[in-house]
C-alpha cells in the first residue's frame, strides 16, 4: 500500500524547490536588469561630460533616473543584500528614500522634452513630488511605519497617474479637435504606457489587491528603451543645429572678411600693417582705409559692441557709412560727425567706438579724433617714450547730434603710431 503521507512530503518539496528555482531566476534577471541600467547611466554621464558643443540636460536627467532605479532593484535583491552585514531596516530606509526622490528626475526630463502647454502640468508635478518627497523621508525618520507611508506612496502614484492621463486626454482633444503630437511624445507615451502598466500591477501588489511576481522592471526597460531613443534624437537633432549654424557662421565669416581691406594702401615714406583677429568667428571690429592720393590717407579703427553676427552687421553698416565721408577724409573731426549721423537710429542695443587717424606725407603731419575709443600711441623715432593721444567725442550712433574735435601733430621718419581695439 502506498504511504500517502510520504507521498505528499515529497510533493511539498518539490513544490517549494521549483518555487525557489523561479524566484531566483526573477532574482537574477533583476540584478540583470540593474547592471544594464547602471550601464546605460555611466554611458548617459559620459557623453554629456564628454561631449562637444551645448550641453544636453536631458542626459544627466536621464542618468541619474536610470541609476536611482537600478539602485533600488539591486538593494531589493536577498543575494545582494546578504553580501552586507546592513539590517533589513537599513535597506528598507533606503528603498523608501529612492522611492520617494525617483520622480525627481524623472520629471526634469520631462520638463525638457514636453511642449509649453505642457510644462505647467509637469511643474505642478515636480513641485508635489518634492514636498511628497521630503515629507516622506521625514516620517519616515520619526518612525512613521513604512507599511502606511507605502499605502500612501501607492495612492500618490496612481493618482499622479489618473490626473497626469486626464490632462493628455483633455490636451488631445482641446477644442473639439484632436491635435497631433511630435514623434517623441509618442514615443514616450508608449513606453510611458507600458510602464505604467507594471507600476500599478507592482501597486496593487503593494495593496495586496494582486498576486503574484513583480515584473515592474520589465516594463522599466522598455519605459529607458524610449527613454534612450528621445535622448539619442535630440542629440542628433542638437548636432545638426549646431553644425548648420556652424556653417552659416563660416559664411558670415567669410562674408565679413571680404568687407576688410583686401590689401593695405602704399605710400611713400609710409608703411601700413594690419592685423585682424576676432574674439569669435564673426565680430565687431572693423578698420577701413579712405586713400585720397599717393601721399594722404585716412585710417579708421572701430569696434562694435558684442560679439557674433549683430556686431558684424552694424560694422557692415559702418563700411559703407565710412565710404560716403571720401569728400572730406581729411578732416577727422567731420569724418566722425558723418558717421554718427548715418549710424544713429539703426541700433538700440549696441554703440560703437571708434578712432579715425588722417597722415598727410607731404606735410608730414597727423590729424587725429576718436570717439570713446582708446588713446592713439605714438613711438617718436628718435629715443623717447611712448605718448597716448587722445581725442575723444561721444560714442557713435548714441545721440542725433554729437560734436568732435580733432587734434594735429607732427610726424618725422622712424615715428610709429598704433590704432588698436
Amino acid at each position: 500500500m502506498v504511504d500517502l503521507s510520504n507521498f505528499a512530503v515529497l510533493a511539498v518539496a518539490q513544490g517549494a524547490e521549483l518555487a525557489s528555482r523561479s524566484e531566483l531566476r526573477w532574482e537574477f534577471a533583476s540584478m540583470a536588469a540593474a547592471v544594464a541600467l547602471f550601464s546605460v547611466a555611466l554611458g548617459s554621464f559620459a557623453l554629456f561630460f564628454f561631449r562637444r558643443g551645448a550641453r544636453e540636460w536631458t542626459l544627466i536627467y536621464f542618468g541619474v533616473f536610470c541609476t536611482l532605479y537600478a539602485a533600488r532593484l539591486l538593494t531589493l535583491q536577498p543575494s545582494f543584500r546578504a553580501i552586507f552585514d546592513e539590517s533589513r531596516g537599513f535597506w528598507n530606509s533606503f528603498d523608501w528614500a529612492i522611492t520617494c526622490t525617483i520622480i525627481i528626475p524623472f520629471g526634469l526630463f520631462l520638463y525638457q522634452i514636453v511642449s509649453e502647454n505642457l510644462k505647467p502640468l509637469v511643474r505642478w508635478l515636480l513641485i508635489a513630488q518634492s514636498i511628497f518627497a521630503v515629507s516622506g523621508i521625514v516620517a519616515e525618520a520619526m518612525g512613521v511605519s513604512l507599511d502606511k507611508l507605502s499605502i500612501a506612496n501607492s495612492v500618490m502614484v496612481l493618482g499622479t497617474l489618473v490626473a497626469a492621463d486626464i490632462f493628455l486626454v483633455s490636451l488631445r482633444w482641446r477644442g473639439g479637435v484632436r491635435k497631433r503630437w511630435p514623434l517623441e511624445i509618442k514615443v514616450f507615451i508608449a513606453g510611458f504606457a507600458i510602464w505604467v502598466g507594471t507600476v500599478v500591477h507592482a501597486n496593487l501588489l503593494g495593496l495586496q489587491v494582486w498576486r503574484g511576481p513583480n515584473v515592474e522592471f520589465l516594463g522599466f526597460l522598455i519605459f529607458v528603451a524610449s527613454l534612450g531613443y528621445i535622448v539619442v534624437r535630440r542629440i542628433i537633432a542638437n548636432e545638426e543645429t549646431l553644425m548648420a549654424i556652424n556653417k552659416e557662421l563660416e559664411i558670415a565669416r567669410r562674408i565679413q572678411f571680404s568687407t576688410l581691406p583686401q590689401r593695405v594702401p602704399v605710400l611713400a615714406g609710409l608703411e601700413i600693417a594690419a592685423r585682424y583677429a576676432p574674439m569669435s568667428a564673426v565680430a565687431g571690429d572693423f578698420y577701413d582705409f579712405l586713400c585720397v592720393d599717393e601721399k594722404r590717407v585716412g585710417v579708421l579703427v572701430a569696434d562694435v559692441t558684442g560679439h557674433g553676427v549683430p556686431a558684424a552687421l552694424i560694422a557692415s553698416m559702418l563700411k559703407v557709412a565710412f565710404a560716403g565721408q571720401a569728400a572730406h577724409a581729411d578732416d577727422p573731426a567731420r569724418v566722425l560727425s558723418g558717421l554718427n549721423r548715418a549710424l544713429w537710429g539703426k541700433f538700440d542695443e549696441h554703440f560703437v567706438t571708434a578712432a579715425y587717424l588722417f597722415v598727410d606725407m607731404e606735410k608730414g603731419a597727423m590729424r587725429y579724433a576718436a570717439a570713446g575709443h582708446p588713446p592713439l600711441m605714438l613711438l617718436p623715432g628718435a629715443a623717447g617714450q611712448v605718448r597716448e593721444i587722445e581725442e575723444n567725442g561721444l560714442l557713435l550712433g548714441m545721440f542725433p547730434e554729437a560734436d568732435y574735435t580733432s587734434v594735429e601733430f607732427n610726424v618725422g621718419p622712424g615715428d610709429r603710431c598704433l590704432l588698436y581695439t
